[in-house]
């Protein structure tokens, strides 16, 4: 069972950190410094408007000695025969990203800028990967990307792209960081040899073989995915349809905002461009993006049980892909290599933060909005 979840007004280093990082001078305001500060707010926002707010605990805790959980707050009808969900963290570290947007969506309802239709619920699953989001990584304790780790019963844990393996040292070195490894140089001839399309796809398609490799989808279901697996429905309180937003950045124009279909839901392609802004809309299966295994959404759309279930990744650009995939590198190889807290394991963290939910005003003002404009479009009524 979920526990009630407490809280109250930011006080002490909560406090200090909000500031630090801008405070409500930020622009949009939604954004915080670190898990613990983002988890505080997005309780606070909650109990605002009087939602349903659960706290599911994991093992494990934060930098801080804090406690790790997946919060669940919903609002509008108890007995819905639609739901909106909307997810932020499955990677961890674009929860910096995917929180801000949740708390300027709580906030907009309760400014009543936005209105929820009658027989409609919105739930937001915050932070997926606690773990990642409070240590400023994409994976979790384990080193598994969360979503490479839902594989049906039977399939197994196993195997990689061949092209991986040819990249594997490269993208994973297994020494404590460097300033001389050369690697954009490296990767430009990588890219030479195999052609980015080729090579995008062979590292982001997921891999099972190198537990401390970028891209690892695990050995088993991992906790969040177990909890994912058997409360989702109950979350969504058993609507018949349910349309799920999972929020993402990292890939795409800077500031552009893609709404990514998965390979099971593209025979409703159609309803997806009619709902969303049809530029916006692109289907993995016609060669927009890169497929991978083990898939949050296409997992529970393969498990709705009947239910009209839709699912999109909500995805916001940041920088170039090799930038994306050097911060990636980088911050793996301090967190398995270097000492926490120094300088060697420090600066790829603050890089991979800049990666996946840049500093840049204007960057954060446009990509909240955009993020929200969709969500808009899921929850109004047709």
């Amino acid at each position: 069972m979920g526990r009630d979840v407490r809280g109250g007004p930011l006080r002490g280093r909560d406090a200090l950190l909000l500031a630090a990082a801008g405070g409500e001078r930020t622009a949009p305001s939604t954004f915080s410094p670190s898990y613990a500060v983002a988890r505080r707010r997005f309780h606070a926002a909650a109990r605002d408007l009087n939602a349903v707010l659960e706290g599911f605990p994991l093992s494990g805790r934060g930098p801080d000695g804090e406690s790790l959980a997946v919060d669940v707050a919903s609002v509008g009808a108890a007995r819905p025969a639609r739901a909106v969900v909307v997810s932020s963290g499955l990677h961890g570290v674009e929860g910096f990203f995917g929180s801000a947007v949740q708390l300027a969506w709580l906030q907009g309802v309760r400014a009543g800028r936005t209105a929820i239709p009658p027989g409609t619920a919105v739930v937001l699953l915050h932070a997926l990967n606690p773990y990642g989001f409070a240590w400023r990584r994409r994976a979790n304790e384990r080193n598994v990307d969360l979503n490479r780790n839902f594989l049906d019963a039977g399939e197994p844990y196993a195997g990689a792209p061949p092209l991986y393996g040819r990249v594997h040292t490269l993208l994973n070195p297994d020494t404590q960081p460097s300033r001389t490894d050369f690697f954009l140089a490296r990767a430009t001839w990588a890219i030479c040899r195999h052609g980015l399309p080729a090579l995008r796809a062979a590292v982001a398609e997921g891999q099972y073989d190198h537990p401390g490799g970028l891209f690892f989808g695990g050995h088993a279901p991992e906790a969040s995915t177990r909890m994912i697996q058997e409360r989702f429905w109950a979350w969504t309180r058993d609507a018949g349809e349910v349309v799920h937003l999972d929020l993402h950045t990292g890939l795409g124009p800077h500031a552009g905002c893609q709404v990514l279909v998965e390979p099971v839901h593209a025979p409703e392609l159609g309803w997806y461009r009619a709902r969303f802004d049809p530029a916006r809309v692109v289907s993995v299966a016609e060669g927009g993006a890169y497929a991978a295994r083990g898939v949050m959404g296409a997992w529970l759309g393969r498990h709705a049980d009947g239910r009209r279930y839709r699912f999109a990744c909500v995805e916001i650009g940041t920088y170039a892909s090799l930038c994306v995939l050097r911060a990636l590198r980088a911050e793996n190889r301090a967190h398995q290599f270097s000492t926490p807290g120094s300088g060697p394991y420090e600066r790829p963290k603050r890089e991979l933060v800049e990666c996946f939910c840049p500093a840049s005003r204007r960057w954060r003002r446009a990509s909240v909005g955009r993020a929200l404009e969709v969500i808009e479009q899921a929850v109004a009524e047709r």
